[in-house]
């Protein structure tokens, strides 16, 4: 959920968290995935936001800043990131980031 609309509209991601906190935030990273596991009804539920660039970066959240969320029925894990490179790199570092907790939750 890349948009601040989808995250509100789709994933009901409360308007006041994301103005506290900000989209870019492991609070925001959790919530996502704990509401696309109950809305989609499944045993895990993974969140990712973050920064991919070119622009968009501030001092505080810089471009690369990826936030990692997996939801199990026991816990929510969040991982905090910093990827380097262009967009397409920070997406796929992400993805590829994303997978390999959501394997080690499986494992687990």
């Amino acid at each position: 959920a890349y948009a601040y609309e989808t995250k509100v509209h789709l994933l009901n991601i409360p308007q006041a968290m994301l103005m506290a906190v900000g989209a870019v935030s492991p609070e925001v990273a959790r919530a996502m995935a704990e509401r696309v596991r109950e809305l989609a009804n499944t045993t895990f539920g993974v969140g990712v936001t973050g920064v991919a660039g070119p622009g968009g970066g501030t001092p505080e959240k810089p471009v690369g800043l990826v936030y990692i969320a997996v939801a199990t029925p026991e816990e929510t894990r969040v991982e905090k990131c910093l990827f380097a490179g262009s967009r397409a790199d920070v997406r796929y570092r992400a993805t590829q980031t994303a997978l390999k907790m959501l394997r080690e939750a499986l494992v687990s």
